[in-house]
């Protein structure tokens, strides 16, 4: 018999909110979390804003030891933390005394500790690498974060880190599903983070792939479905998800937040017109189709899609694989909105973020507004009704959401979330 699991900790660092109510509250309010960027301003970036969380000296210490933070450097552990034990708090479970065997961590990461690499060799010449100090392991290793919740929390379970550019926050709560169902763990806390700063995104700017125009006017700069859209807005944070075992969340009285159905992930193996940056549309579509299999499903039943979506020229296309996948279109198209349109594209942060805002949308019965987009693009309006694209938040009774993410690497994965009934 296939188990029902279900999600029952929410935990989040966005550049549109910290913490859940912030969040929340943002999404529902349409709070952009996109700003100036000084120092991209001064490295003389094309692109001049981003979006990053706004985290307090006292928040960082409810977190973390005084101990800790001496020589820490490290953004996007430091998020990866703070929307973790969030999701683990908000699921009422315990930081335990002892191992817990039932419960473990995959946390995704894409890098981890530039910024503290950078600081090293900076202070520092070849010959005196030995000075490099004890605190930069566990900063630099890519599997920092979820080594840093494993300890915290106590987790005895599997711990370790996935990384898949942006795909990386919803395959790890499907990597998280796979091994409950398998039996091999109760609860699994799921989620990905990114690092902010230039050294992640100079990148990007240098394929220009993000936006110069907006420079002035942050908050009109992420523009996912818009005629106007000229790149992604750089973004970092974290997302964080308590994925557990239905019978153990009824057994301990747990708040259910949605029911996980299934998924699938797969790679278009950068053939058929995929490639290091650009999707192969028969494995997006395949890799859709799939979830909804796997889901136990019909296409028909999809309220919502929280798209990909990053305001590039591949908007159009998402959707076209979006309405042959389904082989829905016109008013009979789902709902679809993008996130990064509040808060920029927070890279392997971006599906774990995504994920709890589509969480909230389900259990709180709202579907939140897509802002800049008053113009849609002319080739997603050929394809589906301007009334699928809201552009300011409604309150509606959704059911059933799928979650996309798309990732550099020519990697896909799509979830498929549902409002819980017992």
């Amino acid at each position: 018999m296939k188990k029902r699991i279900v999600i029952t900790g929410l935990g989040v660092a966005a550049p549109s909110g910290v913490g859940i109510p912030e969040f929340t509250q943002a999404l529902k309010n349409s709070v952009s979390g996109i700003r100036h960027n000084l120092q991209l301003e001064e490295l003389q970036f094309s692109c001049q804003i981003s979006g990053e969380p706004e985290i307090s000296e006292e928040l960082k210490s409810k977190y973390f030891t005084e101990l800790e933070l001496r020589g820490f450097n490290s953004s996007g552990i430091l998020y990866g933390v703070i929307a973790g034990m969030e999701a683990w708090t908000n699921a009422g479970l315990p930081i335990n005394e002892s191992p817990d065997w039932d419960s473990g961590a995959i946390f995704g990461s894409g890098t981890s500790g530039i910024d503290k690499f950078r600081e090293s060799i900076y202070k520092i010449d070849d010959l005196q690498t030995r000075r490099l100090g004890s605190t930069v392991v566990a900063q630099t290793m890519n599997s920092g974060i979820s080594a840093y919740l494993g300890g915290k929390i106590g987790l005895g379970n599997q711990v370790t880190t996935n990384s898949s550019a942006c795909t990386t926050g919803t395959e790890a709560i499907l990597m998280a599903y796979d091994r409950i169902q398998s039996g091999q763990a109760k609860r699994i806390l799921a989620g990905s983070t990114s690092d902010s700063g230039p050294y992640i995104w100079a990148g990007f700017d240098a394929l220009r792939v993000c936006p110069s125009k907006y420079n002035e006017n942050p908050k009109e700069g992420s523009r996912p479905m818009s005629a106007s859209a000229a790149g992604f807005v750089p973004g970092s944070g974290a997302g964080a998800l308590v994925v557990e075992d239905l019978e153990s969340a009824l057994e301990r009285g747990a708040v259910i937040y949605a029911e996980v159905l299934g998924g699938n992930i797969n790679s278009g193996g950068q053939r058929d017109g995929g490639s290091m940056t650009a999707p192969n549309s028969t494995a997006v579509q395949q890799c859709i189709k799939n979830a909804i299999t796997n889901s136990g499903i019909h296409p028909n039943e999809i309220d919502a899609i929280n798209g990909h979506l990053t305001a590039t020229t591949k908007d159009s296309l998402e959707i076209e694989n979006w309405t042959k996948a389904l082989q829905r279109s016109g008013t009979d198209f789902p709902y679809i909105n993008s996130l990064k349109s509040l808060t920029g594209h927070c890279l392997s942060a971006s599906g774990s973020i995504e994920s709890v805002a589509s969480v909230l949308q389900l259990h709180e019965n709202f579907l939140f507004g897509n802002i800049n987009c008053e113009d849609l693009h002319p080739e997603i309006a050929a394809l589906i009704d301007h009334s699928k694209v809201p552009l300011k938040t409604i309150n509606t009774n959704l059911n059933i959401i799928a979650k996309a993410s798309f990732g550099f690497g020519d990697v896909n994965a799509c979830v498929i979330f549902k409002k819980f009934e017992k």
